[in-house]
Formats: structure tokens, C-alpha cells, sequence
């Protein structure tokens, strides 16, 4: 690997890993480089699964205070994320490189408008209450969904994840951007184990990006208070379609 391409995936890695601790899309920062670089779109696809894994745990450490008093919770809801997660990687390894070629795409996108509408979804969100208990008939089977896209493909999972728990869970956003952040953990934690055995992942490159996606998810959440994130979160909106599109053409 070429020096100035390391030191993109590392700045890359670092962004994505504050991008998913305070907004969510990192994934649709790094995998595009990865493409950039070199790398078929399987491959950048695990690789950013797999190298991504840090930042979550970053992200988790930082929030660590607005998970307090949201065990039982983030428990009930990880068993769910972990098996939908499972489901997720298998369709992934099961299905042919082509198949991912043509469907990449439009997952891409349709994350970018996921990302576009978190504001809308945030406004939703109810005041704090004393009776934080959700309506488990959506929310599992939501959350659940969410996991299989996360291990599929996983952009903007986050921004996925956040849309569902305001939907359905009364709390402040902080805390529940703090559950998302755990349910992240959770979904990537599967995908590290299964990509890790069975998937094309390049260990080279995730020797570079671990590191900085680590410290770019403990950054992001430590300022994910102060941090005015509208214009981050539609800087990546506006690069997630042009990458949609590019896709969309090179997959033609």
C-alpha cells in the first residue's frame, strides 16, 4: 500500500469513527475511500465493517454516562440486534460480489436520505418521562431489521437505529444516541466475528484504520454536545448520493 493511500484511509477512519459517534454515516466516508483506493466493493464493504469495530467501542466509552440506568434495555434490545446482525452477514457472504455491485448502490442512497431526515425524526422525540418502556411490538422487530441491514451492508445504520428508538422509546435524543451507539457495538461486534472467518477482509488496512477510527469515535462522543452537526451531517448527506450515483454508474 502506497503512503498517501494509508494516510487517506487513516484521516478517513478517524472522520468515520467521530462521524457514527455524533451523527451517524460514518460508513459512507470510508467505504467510498476504500473503493477509491483500490478496493472491490465486497471487500471495502467488510474491511469498513470490520476496521470501523473501534470506533463504536470509542463512542460507547464516551457516552458512557447517558447509557446510565439503560442496562435492562440495551440488553433486551443487543440479543435482538445480534441475531438480526447474524442474518445480515450470512445474506452478504451468501449472495455473489455481483449481486452486492448492483444493490450497493441504492443502499447508499438510501442511507443518505435516512441521514437527510434525522432532524425531522429527532423533532418526534417526546419530552423525558418516568415510563421509558416502548412499544415492544414495533420496536423489536424494527430494531431487528435494522441489524440484518447493518450486517449487510451498514451505512448509516446509526442514523437507522436513532429513527426507530425515537419512534418508539420516550427519552431525551442524548440518551437515546447513547443506546444507539451500544446497539452499534453490538451489530459490528457480530460482523467483526463473521467477516473476520469467512469474509475477503484486508488486514493490512484495518491495521491503519482501527486505531484512528478508535480515537475519532472517543473524540466525537466526548463533543457530540457542543458540536453543531448540521452541516456535518449534510456534507455527508450530499457526498453519500454523489457516491450513490458514481456507484450507480460504475456498477453499469
Amino acid at each position: 500500500m502506497q503512503v498517501p493511500d494509508a494516510l487517506l484511509l487513516a484521516g478517513s477512519g478517524l472522520l468515520a469513527g467521530a462521524v457514527n459517534a455524533v451523527a451517524g454515516g460514518g460508513s459512507l466516508i470510508l467505504f467510498p475511500t476504500l473503493v477509491a483506493t483500490g478496493y472491490g466493493t465486497l471487500e471495502a464493504n467488510v474491511t469498513n465493517s470490520v476496521a470501523l469495530w473501534p470506533g463504536f467501542v470509542g463512542g460507547v466509552v464516551g457516552f458512557r454516562r447517558e447509557l446510565a440506568g439503560q442496562r435492562a434495555r440495551a440488553i433486551s434490545l443487543s440479543i435482538t440486534a445480534a441475531a438480526g446482525s447474524a442474518v445480515g452477514c450470512v445474506l452478504l457472504l451468501a449472495t455473489p460480489p455481483s449481486a452486492f455491485d448492483v444493490v450497493v448502490p441504492f443502499l447508499v442512497l438510501a442511507a443518505s436520505l435516512l441521514l437527510a431526515a434525522q432532524p425531522r425524526v429527532s423533532t418526534l422525540v417526546g419530552p423525558p418521562s418516568a415510563d421509558h418502556r416502548a412499544n415492544a411490538r414495533v420496536l423489536y422487530p424494527a430494531v431487528g431489521l435494522a441489524a440484518v441491514y447493518g450486517g449487510y451492508f451498514g451505512g448509516a445504520l446509526g442514523v437507522i437505529l436513532l429513527g426507530v428508538l425515537a419512534l418508539t422509546v420516550h427519552d431525551t435524543l442524548r440518551r437515546l444516541n447513547a443506546l444507539k451507539a451500544a446497539l452499534s457495538l453490538v451489530v459490528a461486534s457480530v460482523t467483526v466475528v463473521a467477516f473476520g472467518l469467512f469474509g475477503p477482509v484486508d488486514w493490512a488496512a484495518v491495521a491503519i484504520i482501527a486505531p484512528a477510527a478508535l480515537a475519532g469515535g472517543f473524540l466525537g462522543a466526548r463533543v457530540a454536545r457542543r458540536l453543531n452537526d448540521r452541516a456535518l451531517r449534510w456534507a455527508v448527506v450530499v457526498f453519500g448520493v454523489v457516491v450513490a450515483v458514481l456507484l450507480f454508474l460504475r456498477s453499469r
